[in-house]
């Protein structure tokens, strides 16, 4: 996925500027995956015999879910871009992924969905930081 959306980015007339495509294309590929784990995480905690005891985790994939597909798409768009938003937005995805990650760790012991999912949110997570996701706005 990486490929094409690095091969995607290099297409725009304008280009990224400053930005380390590499870096903005793993940034928006991760951003991806970790919605789309994030949504069939909850779909599986749906399908689970205590549902009820899966309620923050379900809302916290949903959340998390819904601000990554966010992130990766304001990443996508490089005509007139906001510095100050796409920050906002990258610490916004970065507190949602930990926030599910570390819910979804607390139930990945009982289900391997919820570690899957732990796992994609940290990584997520962690392309986010200072030094990686973050720095791609220079």
């Amino acid at each position: 996925m990486t490929h094409t959306v690095k091969a995607m980015l290099e297409t725009h007339p304008i280009g990224s500027g400053s930005v380390d495509q590499e870096k903005l294309a793993a940034c928006i590929a991760v951003c991806f995956e970790c919605a789309q784990v994030c949504t069939a995480c909850a779909d599986a905690c749906l399908s689970e015999e205590m549902v009820a005891d899966l309620t923050a985790c379900i809302r916290k994939n949903l959340d998390c879910a819904d601000i990554c597909a966010a992130t990766g798409n304001v990443l996508s768009r490089q005509t007139g871009s906001n510095t100050e938003v796409l920050r906002a937005q990258l610490q916004s995805c970065m507190v949602a992924c930990r926030a599910c990650g570390d819910e979804c760790a607390q139930h990945a012991d009982m289900h391997e969905h919820c570690k899957v999912c732990a796992e994609a949110c940290h990584r997520c997570e962690q392309g986010q930081v200072p030094g990686s996701g973050v720095a791609i706005l220079r």
